[in-house]
């Protein structure tokens, strides 16, 4: 028998990988050349040649005991010294060495960060709509998630709930910008009303919030929209990343936490940080990968690539009838249901072989998710199914 909170994790778990799964099942049906799976934000553009570049340059002329050996638990200090250098240059920030612990992705990263910071019944703010692996993470470490409903105009910040539902319990508060699913830039004033309302609130209970930033998705932002780096406007932020999307390595489990200097506390959550990676068993973050990673820092995905499929994608659902919000970054585009329960205009797109995720996964009814980080032929074909799906409801 499987313990009685895994049991209840089974049953729940994650939608997104659910219609994966079924889509690979409906390929076998009808042939994977028609099937629309719009589900998994699982990147389709080849990591850039200096990936593969440095991989052979170090299996090739490096140390294989040190290449494949352990390190200190916070990674090589080689690979940290160089994200922290890039950083510093690229958003004028300070760091060193001590700020960065490499993470078993974003998601490890998270998961340690959680684990130094809370204690059980720890409150931790999320802004619907918001990736639903948030719950379980909170859950690993004994917090209680606390979700602000979303803004439903510019899926901006609804700061006026978060402010009524900050307490002298909350702990700190979980931002992914850009936003998946909604493909929103959270605005630099956003950004600054947010550190306004966590400062006062500090003030307020006399105690310290931590604002975590989950940035995955920096690098894919379009035209132009600049996402603000957090520890420039709040000295109680940490930033979560991962490589999986700029550089089209999610299989490869790689990214980094940033412990500012400034964070209230810091040695000790730095301390707590590396400790905490090793005893939820990452130990340390995949040692060839790191030095991969430390050297194409300046590598670039191909952004063209998603932007022509972005756009599309929004300009063929435009002329479908849909209402959509436009995204701004990410991968992701947020589609309003034509109806109100959005689990039966999934049913219904499934019809067409299009697989689309609920938005209740993500806190926020009544929307679906639709991944365009596929093949661009895919979402021309897709078409025909999308304005038969909307004929449907009398969209078009």
């Amino acid at each position: 028998m499987i313990a009685k909170n895994m049991e209840f994790l089974v049953k729940n778990s994650s939608a997104i990988r659910a219609m994966f799964e079924e889509g690979k099942k409906m390929a076998a049906e009808v042939g994977p050349e028609n099937v629309f799976d719009f589900s998994l934000g699982n990147p389709n553009v080849p990591a850039p040649e200096e990936v593969g570049q440095a991989v052979r340059d170090l299996i090739n002329e490096g140390d294989p005991v040190s290449l494949h050996g352990y390190m200190n638990n916070a990674g090589f200090e080689d690979v940290r010294q160089k994200v922290a250098e890039n950083l510093n240059r690229r958003f004028g920030t300070s760091f060193a060495v001590r700020n960065i612990l490499m993470t078993v992705g974003a998601a490890g990263g998270l998961n340690v960060i959680l684990k130094a910071l809370l204690d059980p019944g720890s409150e931790v703010l999320v802004f619907a709509p918001f990736f639903g692996e948030y719950r379980w993470y909170v859950q690993n470490h004994g917090g209680v998630l606390v979700t602000v409903p979303a803004e439903l105009k510019k899926f901006q910040l609804d700061l006026e709930s978060a402010e009524k539902l900050i307490t002298e319990k909350t702990r700190a508060v979980i931002l992914n910008n850009p936003n998946n699913p909604s493909g929103v830039v959270y605005s630099e004033e956003t950004i600054r009303k947010l550190s306004d309302l966590l400062v006062r609130k500090e003030r307020e209970f006399a105690s310290s919030i931590y604002l975590i930033s989950d940035e995955p998705y920096r690098e894919l932002a379009y035209d132009g929209v600049e996402v603000p780096y957090l520890t420039k406007y709040y000295h109680n932020a940490v930033i979560g990343y991962s490589w999986s999307k700029s550089l089209s390595l999610p299989g490869e489990r790689i990214g980094y936490l940033v412990l500012p200097d400034e964070l209230d506390g810091a040695e000790e959550i730095q301390s707590a940080a590396v400790t905490a990676n090793r005893i939820l068993g990452f130990v340390n973050a995949p040692s060839l990968i790191q030095k991969v990673v430390g050297n194409c820092l300046d590598a670039e995905v191909n952004l063209a690539f998603y932007d022509q499929n972005r756009k599309a994608l929004c300009e063929g659902l435009k002329e479908c009838g849909f209402s959509f919000v436009k995204p701004e970054g990410a991968f992701y585009l947020w589609l309003k249901s034509p109806v109100e329960d959005e689990k039966a205009f999934v049913a219904a797109a499934k019809k067409y072989h299009i697989l689309l995720v609920p938005g209740s996964s993500f806190a926020c009814p009544g929307y679906v998710r639709i991944a365009y980080c596929v093949a661009y032929e895919k979402i021309q074909r897709s078409m025909d199914g999308f304005r038969k799906l909307a004929a449907e409801y009398g969209l078009c």
